[in-house]
C-alpha cells in the first residue's frame, strides 16, 4: 500500500489470479484491472474471482459469452473487450521458412490438475510426428509448452524425449526437421506453414495472426460435444483424439494438404476477435486504459469535496 501511494499509481493489471492480488485489492483507490494471460478456452480463463476486480478485459465475443455461461450474480458491465494487444507486436522472425511445407506441433503442458490438462503429447504427440515423418514433403517444427521440459508426469517427459529423438534420428539421415525449445513462438508462425496443437493461447493466436493457414487441435477426452462447446474454434478445424489418432496420416493429409477449412476459421477469428485488425488493439487497450483512469479521478474528487 506504502508503495502504491508513494508513487501516485492510478491503475494496476493483474495478469493471473494469484491469492497475492486479493492483498492488493485492498488499495481503495486504483483502478484494478483483470487481464489474464491471453484468450484461451482453458478452464482456468474464466473464475468467479473476476468478480472482485473493477474491470476484466477479455480479446472478444467468445470471451463475454464464456463468462456469461460460467458466472452467476456477475456485473457483465466489467467486461471490457479489448483484443488482443500482444499479437500487435511485429516480432522479429526467430525461423527461416523452407521450401518444404513448415507444419509446427506445439503441446501445451498438463496443467496443474486433470480438469486443466489438455496437452496432446502424452497420448498422441508421438503418433502425431510419426505421421508427419511420413510426409518427405513436410518439415517438422517441434515447439512444446516450456514446461514440458521439465514436468515431472513421467507419461509427458517421456513422449517429449521420444518426439526429440525421432526428430533428430530423421535429421541425422538428411532431413531438417527442428526442435524449438527456447525463443517466442509467435515470432515463428510465419515461417508455420500449419499449426497442430491443443486446447491453449497457442492456438487461437495462431487463428488471429493467420486464419489462412491450416489448424488443428487435440482433444485428450474425445468428447467431440463438450469440445464443440467448451472450446468452439474446434468446430473449425479437424481434431485428433482418440477416435481419430489411428487414421493420423489420412487426417493430417486432409487438414493440412486439402484443406477444406478456411472460411470457417475465418468466421471463428470474428467469433474471438470481434472485427479487430492487426493494430487495433493496442490502440483500444491504452484508450480504454486512459478513460479508466479519468474516471476514477472524477469520481475521487467527487469523495473529496463530499467530505469537505
Amino acid at each position: 500500500m506504502d508503495f502504491y501511494d508513494d508513487n501516485e499509481l492510478k491503475l494496476i493489471i493483474y495478469v493471473n489470479n494469484s491469492y497475492m492480488n486479493f492483498q492488493s485489492i485492498e488499495h481503495p483507490r486504483m483502478v484494478h484491472v483483470h487481464v489474464n494471460h491471453g484468450e484461451s478456452d482453458k478452464l482456468s480463463m474464466v473464475s468467479n474471482r473476476a468478480k472482485a476486480y473493477d474491470k476484466v478485459f477479455v480479446a472478444g465475443p467468445a470471451a463475454i459469452k464464456r463468462h456469461e455461461s460460467m458466472l452467476v450474480d456477475f456485473d457483465f458491465d466489467k467486461l471490457i473487450v479489448t483484443g488482443r494487444p500482444q499479437l500487435d507486436i511485429e516480432f522479429e522472425p526467430e525461423l527461416e521458412p523452407s521450401l518444404q511445407m513448415d507444419v509446427m506441433y506445439a503441446p501445451t503442458w498438463e496443467g496443474e490438475n486433470d480438469d486443466n490438462n489438455y496437452t496432446s503429447i502424452d497420448l498422441y504427440g508421438e503418433e502425431i510426428v510419426d505421421a508427419l515423418l511420413a510426409n518427405p514433403n513436410l518439415r517438422v517444427i517441434y515447439k512444446p509448452h516450456p514446461r514440458v521440459q521439465a514436468s515431472t508426469d513421467r507419461a509427458v517427459a517421456m513422449a517429449h524425449e521420444n518426439i526429440v529423438t525421432k526428430l533428430e534420428t530423421a535429421n541425422s539421415l538428411g532431413s531438417k526437421h527442428l526442435v524449438c525449445l527456447e525463443g517466442n513462438i509467435l515470432s515463428m508462425f510465419g515461417a508455420t506453414d500449419a499449426l497442430i496443437t491443443d486446447v491453449s493461447s497457442v492456438a487461437l493466436d495462431f487463428l488471429y495472426l493467420h486464419p489462412e493457414k491450416p489448424l488443428v487441435l487435440s482433444d485428450r477426452r474425445t468428447n467431440q460435444a463438450n469440445l464443440q462447446r467448451d472450446a468452439p474454434v474446434s468446430q473449425a478445424c479437424q481434431v485428433v483424439d482418440a477416435s481419430t489418432i489411428g487414421n493420423a496420416v489420412e487426417l493430417l493429409e486432409t487438414a493440412l494438404v486439402n484443406d477444406q477449412l478456411q472460411e470457417a476459421r475465418e468466421g471463428m477469428r470474428r467469433f474471438y476477435f470481434g472485427e479487430l485488425d492487426r493494430g487495433d488493439s493496442t490502440v483500444r487497450f491504452e484508450r480504454v486504459i486512459l478513460q479508466l483512469i479519468m474516471e476514477r479521478a472524477q469520481k475521487l474528487s467527487g469523495i473529496r469535496q463530499w467530505h469537505r
